[in-house]
């Protein structure tokens, strides 16, 4: 009996001495679907293609005003928030809604490494300011598009998860292209 203590003593102590060897951190997998898009009901003073893959809510927060929609996409846990405004061919409602606009990208200045702006002219003229915010924010891509006389339309993209955004790059980049792909075949309307 004392021999099988010692022989038992001694592998357990062998085993403890063994190198331990961590895994490597694992991802989720996240499988995203070939790009397909679709075009916006007619209710709204403005029109877009928008992916198949997504679906369109009325923005349901307190504050939500008429034309003000959520684009969810529920396999990915994203949400677009776009918010419309109709500027009345007035400068002042005009340059207030484009501060407004980069108030609210700059508040996440607190923890994103970066901040990156561009300007893009779409397809049918308009001028689009596109801001790309790297870091743990909550809002990674965000934007405004402009006719300058008559519509104002902001949008930023949200996800509820926890995950880190370094995990998110490949959902990130694919609802940003979504979101280029609105901004080229957007199209405004008359308000009824």
């Amino acid at each position: 009996m004392k021999a099988f203590l010692w022989v038992s003593l001694a592998a357990a102590m062998a085993a403890c001495s063994a190198e331990y060897t961590p895994k490597p951190k694992g991802y989720n997998r996240i499988d995203l679907p070939t790009a397909a898009y679709q075009s916006l009901p007619a209710q709204h003073p403005y029109t877009f293609e928008y992916s198949k893959y997504a679906k369109i809510r009325p923005d349901s927060s307190g504050i939500a005003q008429p034309h003000w929609i959520n684009i969810i996409y529920p396999q990915l846990g994203a949400n677009v928030q776009l918010t419309y405004k109709n500027i009345g061919h007035s400068d002042k409602v005009l340059n207030s809604l484009i501060e407004d606009s980069r108030k609210l990208t700059s508040k996440h200045q607190i923890k994103a490494y970066s901040i990156e702006e561009s300007e893009i002219k779409t397809p049918a003229g308009d001028i689009a300011a596109v801001f790309e915010l790297t870091g743990e924010v909550p809002s990674q891509f965000q934007f405004y598009v402009t006719d300058s006389t008559e519509h104002f339309l902001r949008g930023a993209l949200y996800f509820r998860t926890a995950t880190a955004n370094d995990s998110l790059a490949p959902v990130i980049e694919f609802v940003k292209k979504d979101i280029i792909h609105l901004l080229n075949t957007l199209k405004w309307r008359e308000e009824k």
